[in-house]
């Protein structure tokens, strides 16, 4: 579907154009194109190769989908893909946007995602005097937009692990639904490296050494979208950490509570075992025994198990077993 199709010239908005009318406009001094399409068919694909004469290995790429993040290089052009998170109720929806940038032109590709980049194209024509670099300088909007959208995805996840922590050491708490809560935030924390981390290895190329042609000029641009992208990756890291870290802790506290109750059952297994021990010496089918025959020898021996249970009882108490 197409969102946007509008042409600009010297960093000003000239206004909207019909797709046929995109190669008129490429052949114009100092313009460019910036297309918008949203879960684009087959045959706005092909009418878009045919107007930017774009690459068709970059547009097979766009065409399946799922790409990894990749920054590619095809002559004076670049094709980039993006991965886009967006925060539905307790899950994340990865989406993805391909992004074929010329030196006058720019066509973004949104799949599998719901919010746009009407905010930036608003943005960036508020910017005329910066929109006059062109093309690359809308490459760059629409890139530092998309990495600036993981940082709230990442404040959610932190916010959860808190909450998750609160609960561990909370009376009552349940162990292995602490753990299932940890394990379910670090997939949540592994899908938002998996977007952010291989587009930090790629971002580097487009402001230090032999840049893209049209990126040319705008390094320290790209160069404040892979500090960005440093930042998340180091802060995705420690909370992959955190998260690892907690659910050990979950583990040991499921160990502790463990040896408590092995402790308590030793316990009463030693009060039942000295008056078992004495019951069954005397249980003993001997003809001669000492006291066998007292008129005071059941009442001594079941003083003798009170005594020595209770005895045991408060060393038990005392110790921390019972």
């Amino acid at each position: 579907m197409l969102v946007n199709c509008v042409a600009y010239r010297d960093g000003k908005r000239i206004g909207d154009i019909e797709p046929p009318q995109i190669s008129d406009y490429l052949k114009q001094e100092g313009t460019f194109v910036w297309v918008a399409l949203k879960d684009a068919t087959e045959a706005e694909l092909t009418s878009m190769q045919e107007e930017f004469d774009l690459h068709p290995l970059a547009v097979e790429d766009a065409r399946h989908g799922h790409q990894r993040p990749k920054v590619e290089e095809y002559g004076d052009s670049l094709f980039v893909v993006l991965h886009t998170v967006e925060v539905h109720g307790d899950d994340l929806h990865v989406g993805e946007v391909d992004i074929f940038v010329g030196p006058n032109y720019v066509l973004s590709v949104r799949n599998r995602t719901e919010r746009g980049f009407t905010d930036v194209r608003a943005r960036a024509e508020r910017e005329p005097q910066l929109l006059k670099h062109g093309s690359g300088y809308v490459f760059y909007f629409i890139m530092d937009a998309v990495v600036d959208r993981y940082f709230p995805v990442l404040d959610a996840i932190e916010t959860e692990i808190e909450q998750i922590e609160e609960k561990l050491f909370a009376p009552g708490s349940l162990p292995r639904e602490n753990i299932e809560k940890l394990y379910y935030v670090k997939q949540k924390l592994v899908t938002l490296k998996h977007a952010s981390g291989p587009l930090l290895d790629h971002a580097g190329k487009l402001y230090g050494g032999r840049v893209p042609q049209v990126c040319g000029g705008l390094g320290e641009y790209f160069r404040d979208v892979t500090d960005h992208l440093i930042r998340l990756n180091q802060s995705i890291d420690a909370a992959r950490d955190t998260v690892s870290t907690a659910i050990q802790v979950n583990l040991a506290l499921v160990q502790v509570g463990e040896s408590e109750v092995t402790k308590r059952l030793a316990a009463y297994a030693a009060l039942v075992a000295v008056p078992t021990m004495i019951a069954g010496v005397y249980g003993m089918n001997f003809e001669h025994m000492p006291e066998l025959k007292w008129a005071y020898g059941y009442p001594m021996v079941m003083a003798i198990m009170a005594v020595l249970d209770t005895y045991l009882f408060f060393r038990f108490r005392k110790a921390g077993w019972l």
